[in-house]
Formats: structure tokens, sequence, C-alpha cells
């Protein structure tokens, strides 16, 4: 069999397992699982030449780590991104001092007025570090990093999660904790 891209795959994979799932004929639990081998059965009726063990390539290998297997591997989700109600069942966490957050020139002004919102996601996602933030935003063009008071907001009674792939998550970030460039 040949293997389709990987990077398509793992858009895809992103597509079914955070947006979709209905588009391949299967749904996902409430904390997002699908059993991995119902996955595979819908991705081949579908056209798509996934099998365990690309499946498996594309999940280990994945920069962002997007997707976890289950601790046996029968299950399978997205680690964070969606837009359907899931529960992932993260315990809150204290953030460390500063997190970041990669954005572009273009979302600024709505930044600085309304601060970071979680729009069509559960969460605004941020980083604990100013590359994997810049590689966010360089998705949109030249990257603005954003730094974030995440302590402070933390001291206040805002609440942060970690996905199982290190990204912090808050419903909002206010616009009094962002520090923005000059």
């Amino acid at each position: 069999m040949k293997r389709p891209n990987p990077i398509q795959t793992s858009k895809l994979l992103s597509m079914v397992l955070r947006h979709q799932p209905r588009m391949i004929g299967i749904s996902l639990d409430k904390a997002g699982w699908v059993d991995t081998a119902v996955l595979l059965a819908a991705l081949q009726r579908h056209g798509h030449q996934v099998d365990r063990a690309y499946l498996e390539e594309i999940v280990a290998t994945s920069d962002k780590k997007r997707f976890a297997f289950n601790e046996d591997g029968s299950r399978i989700r997205a680690s964070q991104g969606h837009s359907l109600t899931v529960d992932l069942e993260l315990a809150p966490q204290v953030p460390p001092e500063t997190l970041w957050h990669g954005t572009v020139d273009y979302f600024l002004d709505s930044i600085r007025a309304t601060g970071l919102e979680k729009r069509q996601r559960h969460h605004v996602h941020l980083s604990a570090d100013t590359a994997t933030a810049t590689i966010v935003g360089e998705r949109r063009g030249k990257p603005v990093l954003l730094r974030i008071r995440a302590a402070a907001m933390h001291r206040e009674g805002l609440r942060f999660f970690r996905s199982d792939n290190g990204v912090w998550l808050t419903d909002h970030v206010p616009p009094r904790y962002i520090a923005f460039p000059e």
C-alpha cells in the first residue's frame, strides 16, 4: 500500500478527531475518544489508505503531539483543539509565571480590546516557550509573540489546564495580563 502524505494525513485526523468525526461516519465519546479499529476502518471506507502502523507513526511523529492513544492503544483522540463538545478530563494546573501566545499583527487590535478569546474552541491555547509560540504564529504570517502573565491570572482565580501534549489551556486571557510588543 502506498502511504498517503503524512502532513495531509495529520490534517485529516485533526479534522476528524477535533471537528467533524461524522465526515467519515464515526462518533467520539464524551472524552473525545474513538476506538482505533473503528477509526481505521472508517478511514479505509472513505479512501484513505491508513493502516495501524502508519497511524502509530503519525501519532509518534506529530510535531505538536496532536493525537494520543489510550494506555493499551485501543482508542485514540486529539489532545486538544476541539470545536466539538468533549471533556478531556484535565485537572486544573498551576501555570508557570509566563506563557506565550503566537499571533499576527492583523489580530492585535482585537486582542487589545477583548483579550484572547477561545471563540469556537474550548480553550485559548498558550505555549510554555517562545519557539513553540513562534511556530503557531507563523501559520498565518509574520509571528508576533504575546507574553502572558499566567501566574498573575492564576492568583486571581483564572484556571489553567495542561493537555497531554504540553499545551496550556485557559478560558480567556483578559488584556491586562498580556504584554504586547512595542
